[in-house]
């Protein structure tokens, strides 16, 4: 009976201490993470502007200017565009590296570092080399164009094609991260399945669409998901790159058009308001991907 006793307060001694540890974690959480989260969505009904630190509650003004506001519907659709063309790119691309890489080719170390090298590139620095690529002037992509008799092209100046050079930077950016998750992936396939296949006399393409895709539907799903958080979440290479927006405001996302909003023109119930559509968008699309993810996703 003492025993039980001693077992007892034992195990009340250790959640004692466990919820302790894990306090200061709640602690922080609660004042960088939850507080922040409810002072968006109160910002959102008010006109607080920052310059004078005043603001009172106007209701769903905010919103109502928002969706009457030609330059955020226009950030909407290109951040629709964004994501749209680049996730595909990219997980097509990844995969198809990944595989390639997989295999037992030359110098396969060096390709996987390589590929890995521009995620470890701080991403304003990346930014500004691209932007240097992309000079219509002195660029090396113009120059080579003008050594081949082409016509130069004005890249980032191009409204058509301003979206089109950033979705192809933030590719070259973020590629070697997928292709190391998609490696994992490929890498624990059991060797097994793939023998038991061959002896089957099942073709290469059979193996890829029967069995490496089916096994690796877990990967994919991650990879298209956070391939969403971040699109809906691009800020960095586009201020950089296009500080304005781009011509005709081409590149103008929910992002930096949240960024205008509070640090430029100072209206950060405008700001939130744009904010806390963002999180509802991003939540509706985490929402439908988890439900179709229940039907497409093979768990092993």
């Amino acid at each position: 009976m003492a025993r039980i006793k001693s077992l007892k307060r034992y195990k009340h001694e250790e959640m004692i201490f466990s919820y302790v540890s894990i306090l200061p974690i709640f602690v922080l959480a609660f004042v960088f993470l939850v507080i922040p989260v409810i002072s968006v969505f109160f910002l959102s009904f008010s006109n607080w502007d920052m310059v004078k630190n005043t603001g009172s509650f106007i209701g769903i003004k905010n919103f109502i200017y928002l969706f009457q506001n030609e330059k955020f519907r226009k950030s909407l659709v290109n951040t629709a565009y964004f994501a749209g063309l680049k996730i595909p790119l990219d997980l097509v691309i990844s995969l198809a590296v990944a595989i390639m890489l997989d295999k037992k080719i030359k110098f396969r170390r060096f390709f996987r570092a390589a590929y890995f090298l521009p995620v470890i590139i701080p991403m304003v620095a990346a930014s500004i080399i691209w932007l240097w690529l992309y000079n219509p002037t002195v660029g090396p992509l113009n120059q080579v164009l003008k050594f081949f008799h082409f016509r130069p092209i004005e890249w980032l100046y191009d409204p058509q094609l301003s979206m089109l050079c950033i979705i192809i930077f933030t590719l070259w950016k973020g590629l070697g991260y997928d292709i190391v998750i998609f490696l994992a992936g490929l890498q624990s396939i059991p060797a097994s399945y793939i023998d038991a296949a061959r002896v089957d006399g099942a073709s290469p393409r059979t193996i890829f669409f029967r069995i490496t895709l089916p096994l690796m539907s877990p990967i994919i799903y991650f990879v298209v998901l956070i391939g969403f958080i971040k699109s809906f979440n691009v800020f960095t290479q586009i201020s950089v790159m296009t500080p304005k927006g781009g011509a005709l405001y081409s590149t103008g996302v929910m992002v930096f058009y949240i960024y205008e909003q509070a640090f430029k023109n100072y209206r950060m119930g405008r700001a939130a308001a744009a904010s806390v559509i963002l999180f509802f968008i991003i939540i509706i699309i985490t929402v439908i991907q988890k439900q179709i993810g229940k039907k497409t996703v093979y768990h092993n």
